[in-house]
């Protein structure tokens, strides 16, 4: 039942996974493949909204966020077969990888200031959208 409850999750969320390489060849070679594995997805899964890579070339890392709809197009990725074959690849190389969901909260106000008392509309929609919440200062 909790699975449920997670694919049915509407809010925004934001994926950010590390790659933590032992030379730099594994770390450009890690690189590389982000590209047309981003294009599969965006071509493949509903409900991707697009990604960028950081690097820190001294640390050897890559750090990898991309941004969805809801909990339930992160599942797409499992269709996409780039991507599933390139998830092997890091391991092959020495890298060290790890990964984490993170969901919307609320306004930045509500959340770092106390009490519902602001409209939340979450960034990842559109502003105009039916998907704001108007939270009651009453708690």
């Amino acid at each position: 039942m909790a699975d449920q409850l997670r694919i049915e999750d509407r809010r925004g969320q934001v994926v950010i996974t590390r790659f933590e390489c032992r030379s730099l060849y594994a770390l450009l070679v890690i690189r590389i493949l982000h590209y047309p594995i981003k294009k599969d997805v965006r071509r493949s899964v509903q409900g991707y909204l697009g990604g960028t890579t950081l690097i820190q070339w001294r640390q050897r890392t890559l750090l990898s966020f991309s941004m969805w709809d809801s909990m339930g197009s992160i599942y797409g990725m499992g269709e996409v077969i780039r991507h599933v074959m390139a998830a092997r690849v890091p391991h092959r190389l020495g890298a060290v990888t790890a990964s984490g969901i993170y969901t919307y909260r609320g306004d930045w106000r509500n959340v770092m200031f106390g009490p519902p008392t602001v409209t939340t509309i979450e960034p990842i929609r559109p502003i105009n959208s039916a998907t704001c919440e108007t939270s009651s200062s009453s708690g």
